[in-house]
């Protein structure tokens, strides 16, 4: 259960800090919950030195909060951070569209790759698997942006990934009979953007967020 050597130390502390990182981007450690670095360390079959390392790590990346001798308490995503998010991804989003709308062979190789990915999504939502069918979720808007061709906008969309996956896991744990009607939207925003309806596509986007995370939002 020791780890020898700093190589080692190192190896160990990066894995512990990956399986908390993904437990609370997956939203199966939700905001609010405490943790010890005892039970992290029994989980991986670690010492507790490399956890404590991870945390500290977590801590200063802003998703945990340590307490001496009580543990770490995973840190909600705060009311405007969720609103900013939304609307930043509302703006992002739609002007891919807008610039795609115009150029009928970006928007049919879109609308194309959006549909594959439709298919997988619908995969995932029979299988349950809420943790596959977040990703796809998260790689379909990413593919929006990506179209769009503007590096600035993809590169600070690809910024805010690690907080969207994360309500958008959460929404999903909370109420898994939303996949359908997260792939309803998504049908409906790829029949827009093959229609290259750009200004309804806002507006469909803006809800079909809200509505997806709206026991998060205000």
């Amino acid at each position: 259960m020791s780890e020898s050597g700093g190589e080692g130390s190192a190896s160990a502390s990066e894995a512990a800090y990956h399986h908390v990182r993904a437990q609370i981007l997956d939203g199966a450690l939700l905001g609010g919950s405490m943790m010890s670095e005892g039970t992290v360390a029994d989980e991986l079959g670690m010492s507790r030195t490399p956890v404590r390392e991870a945390f500290l790590r977590l801590q200063g990346e802003g998703w945990l909060r340590l307490y001496p001798k009580r543990g770490a308490l995973v840190v909600e995503v705060r009311p405007h951070e969720r609103e900013e998010i939304v609307r930043a991804r509302v703006l992002i989003e739609s002007d891919a569209v807008a610039r795609v709308s115009g150029d009928a062979r970006l928007r049919s190789e879109l609308v194309e790759r959006l549909r594959t990915s439709l298919g997988g999504q619908r995969d995932a939502a029979a299988r349950e698997d809420l943790h596959g069918f977040a990703t796809l979720d998260a790689d379909f808007h990413a593919a929006i942006v990506e179209a769009g061709g503007n590096r600035l906008l993809s590169d600070f969309f690809a910024s805010l990934s690690d907080r969207q996956r994360r309500m958008t896991a959460r929404s999903l744990w909370k109420r898994a009979d939303r996949l359908e009607g997260v792939l309803d939207d998504h049908t409906e925003l790829v029949r827009l953007i093959d229609g290259a309806h750009s200004d309804a596509f806002r507006i469909a986007l803006e809800s079909h967020i809200r509505r997806a995370h709206r026991e998060l939002l205000p």
